[in-house]
Formats: structure tokens, C-alpha cells, sequence
């Protein structure tokens, strides 16, 4: 799906103020209000734009505790059986089927490092995982960062840089 600087400036203007209207983005990026609301439909048509509900923090909802859990599947069973009994764990954020070693990774919320054996204990007692290795999270630096994927698609330049000049 191609896009272009406005449509980069239309995502980080809303990425960055989120409650913001479409009438205000019009103002502020200097384009028609109908504009802005046609490319956002486009965009969410398409799947650019995924989703506009609230962001939850698990660690403010009393989960402070992040693991990468690698669970290699019962082969017998399928991915499919594996993914909908993984989904009955509440904790469980993230699950990806993966190439390597391991056949999924999840991402799971816990509430202390012994609640992560729970947990880790609820995935084995599924009896679709044969084996499951974690590793917990001792900092989160940056996630969910796609502004940067947006802005080399479009061409665009990110926020707050000025336009590379090349000599001739």
C-alpha cells in the first residue's frame, strides 16, 4: 500500500495527539478537513490504520512482570487447537508462530515472577505445549514502534528533521 508524506504527517499528528479531531487536523496540517478524512478512511480501509482504542499498561493493571515464553507444540495437535487453548490464558498478550528451535512465541503479562510460574504452569497444563523456555524482561526501551516503518514508505521525513539536501 503506497503512501505519501501527508499520509505520514496525518498518522504522527494522531499517533502524537490522538484525541485530536479530524476538523483540528485539518487546521493544523493546512489541508481540507474532507482530505484528512478521506485518506484516514483509506488508510483504515486498507489496514494501515488497525486501530484507534485506548493503549491498557498491564504493569498498571498490577502485571509488572513481562516474559518472552518460546513453547514448542504437541506436533499431533495443530496450531490451530495450540492458539485456542492459548487464548484462554488471560495473560497471554502475544503468541507468533516462529521459525527456529521453538514453534510459538508468547508474550505474557504476570504479576510477580512467581505468578509467571503460574502462568508458565497453566501453559504446560494445556497439554498441547511439549516444552516451554522464557526469558523475562528487565527494561523496555521502545515497543510498538512503527512511526519510523511509516515515515521510510512514504518517503516522508521524520518529525522535527529537515529535508536532506543533496549537492549537485
Amino acid at each position: 500500500m503506497p503512501t505519501d508524506a501527508l499520509d505520514a504527517r496525518i498518522i504522527t499528528l494522531f499517533s502524537n495527539e490522538p484525541r485530536m479531531s479530524v476538523l483540528e487536523a485539518s487546521r493544523t496540517l493546512k489541508v481540507a478537513r474532507a482530505t484528512v478524512q478521506a485518506r484516514l478512511d483509506r488508510m483504515q480501509r486498507l489496514g494501515v490504520i488497525s486501530g484507534w482504542g485506548p493503549r491498557v499498561d498491564p504493569a498498571a493493571l498490577g502485571y509488572a512482570v513481562v516474559a518472552y515464553c518460546s513453547l514448542t507444540i504437541s506436533q499431533d495437535t495443530g496450531h490451530a487447537a495450540v492458539v485456542q487453548a492459548l487464548e484462554q490464558i488471560p495473560e497471554i498478550q502475544e503468541v507468533h508462530t516462529v521459525s527456529g528451535e521453538s514453534d510459538l512465541l508468547a508474550r505474557v503479562a504476570a504479576r510477580s515472577n512467581s505468578d509467571l510460574q503460574r502462568v508458565i504452569d497453566s501453559i504446560v497444563a494445556t497439554r498441547t505445549i511439549v516444552r516451554s523456555s522464557s526469558v523475562i524482561v528487565l527494561n523496555t526501551h521502545f515497543e510498538g514502534r512503527t512511526l519510523p516503518l511509516l515515515q521510510s514508505a512514504s518517503g516522508s521525513e521524520p518529525a522535527g528533521t529537515e529535508p536532506k539536501v543533496t549537492s549537485q
